[in-house]
């Protein structure tokens, strides 16, 4: 299988270069994992992650969730393909932390060539379960 996004750049150094100047980059998002079959990532908890009520804000975690699912898809697109475009996506959050290290791993639930569907485990440093994301994307095709 041919994809647009090659082999050899397939690297945590790659994608964290890709989110300088960029919200994941905003959040210190750091890649960690990636690979086609799903990527892990982490961010240190810093007072820009808080909510006004101080509270870890629930934005943080599907920004880090959503990123790492983005990134998944686009080391799945195949060749033809223009890029890709979030068409749903949930997030159940079951608990909080309020400094420490938040980590996340996806894993695809499907990968086809129209869409692809992950998933997203976000837990604290010291391994309670946070929140689940789940994303619909859809793959682009240029006209012709």
């Amino acid at each position: 299988m041919s994809y647009v996004f090659p082999d050899r750049e397939l690297t945590p150094e790659a994608f964290n270069a890709r989110s300088e100047g960029a919200l994941p980059g905003h959040i210190n998002m750091v890649v960690t994992r990636a690979a086609r079959d799903g990527f892990e990532g982490h961010f240190d908890i810093r007072r820009h992650h808080h909510a006004p009520n101080g509270f870890l804000h629930a934005g943080s975690l599907v920004t880090l969730a959503d990123s790492l699912c983005g990134y998944s898809t686009v080391a799945n697109l195949r060749d033809g393909a223009t890029g890709f475009t979030t068409i749903e996506l949930k997030t159940n959050f079951f608990s909080t932390v309020l400094e420490g290290r938040v980590h996340a791993k996806t894993t695809s639930v499907h990968i086809g060539g129209t869409t692809q569907v992950w998933d997203c485990e976000v837990t604290s440093d010291k391994g309670k379960r946070m929140a689940l994301f789940r994303c619909s994307q859809l793959v682009l095709r240029a006209k012709p």
